[in-house]
């Protein structure tokens, strides 16, 4: 295919979710034209929203012109009302005409038709890339190389293991992580605990759990592109920033409490208090850790997220922790069925 041999080239799909094949298509696009724009048609009963798949496609192309909207229009491609409908979708969403359509399948024709375009047919026979969105959507996990990093950050699910100090946090999110062969998000509050300028004995400050939220969300983030599977295990995250707020600086933290609602993970893990306290030299002592851990238990039971509580040797808890988790991550990995063209009989119109 020469390079820049059209002006203005179009992608149009469901991306649900954007895989290998997509991004291969869009690829040959951005070689071919001057100007390429992607047009995301998501129906309303499928799971994936049309704002991240913009997002995850715009991050993957920056030069592209990512653009979307819900078109719930039924899906005939022998009808010609149902083509009329659906072009009329395409061209609002053009801010200029096309000269060019790229697709790896034949309704591309049509569609260059009536925009007056050439279609370019790029992988036919998906000899460059054998996947598709309905082998992903049936098979999460068994697909997640096909997904680019920006897709995989916004399909991981994040587990979250909490708890108050010494009730083995940090030891069944490391057990969790070598279990599964995936991340580990370390607690970066313990860690700037260590550098802050006075330690434990200087006063907190609001500010610096702002801080410790940021830097946690960034490793959170580092670790979901990374993953290679469809989720990652965390030793805290901002409820249990927010909770030890409360403890430290003595009053509540709306701010980081929102952040926590809008950054609410796949479900919470917490660790029992009925071990043995272990004292570190840098831990409050085993009756602030009572009232901490019933702080924790009324803070989870107050928010949406699925929870348990696990208690016993790392053993019990590891066993009783992964036949929950394996629910949740079964539930966050299926996709609502999309809208689908109508089973004809052979022969019929």
């Amino acid at each position: 295919m020469p390079e820049r041999r059209f002006r203005h080239g179009l992608v149009i799909g469901k991306f649900y979710p954007p895989h290998a094949g997509h991004h291969h298509l869009i690829r040959s696009a951005l070689r071919a034209c001057e100007r390429v724009t992607v047009e995301v048609l998501v129906a309303s009963v499928e799971t994936t929203p049309l704002a991240d798949r913009i997002d995850w496609l715009a991050e993957s192309h920056p030069t592209a012109r990512v653009v979307g909207c819900i078109d719930d229009l039924p899906v005939d491609f022998e009808s010609q009302a149902a083509h009329d409908s659906h072009t009329e979708v395409i061209r609002a969403l053009l801010d200029e005409p096309v000269d060019a359509v790229f697709t790896s399948d034949p309704y591309g024709a049509e569609v260059a038709r009536r925009l007056d375009a050439t279609w370019v047919e790029v992988d036919p026979h998906r000899e460059a890339n054998a996947v598709s969105g309905t082998a992903i959507r049936a098979d999460l996990a068994g697909h997640w190389s096909e997904l680019e990093a920006a897709t995989r950050a916004g399909l991981a699910s994040r587990i979250v293991i909490i708890g108050a100090e010494s009730t083995g946090t940090t030891t069944l999110s490391e057990a969790l992580a070598a279990h599964y062969g995936v991340p580990c998000v370390p607690e970066y509050g313990r860690d700037y605990t260590y550098i802050r300028e006075g330690g434990l004995d200087a006063e907190w400050r609001s500010d610096e759990f702002t801080i410790i939220v940021d830097r946690q969300i960034e490793l959170e983030d580092v670790a979901l592109r990374r993953t290679p599977k469809p989720f990652v295990i965390c030793d805290t995250d901002v409820l249990a920033t927010a909770l030890w707020h409360e403890r430290y600086v003595g009053t509540e933290a709306p701010s980081i409490l929102a952040r926590a609602a809008a950054h609410l993970p796949a479900c919470y893990v917490l660790t029992g208090d009925e071990i043995p306290f272990v004292q570190d030299g840098w831990r409050d002592g085993e009756g602030v850790r009572t009232a901490m851990q019933q702080r924790f238990r009324e803070a989870l039971a107050a928010q949406p997220v699925p929870w348990i509580e696990v208690r016993g040797p790392v053993e019990r808890r590891l066993a009783e922790a992964t036949v929950f988790i394996d629910r949740i991550i079964t539930e966050r990995s299926t996709f609502a069925v999309p809208l689908t063209p109508p089973t004809r009989l052979p022969g019929a119109r």
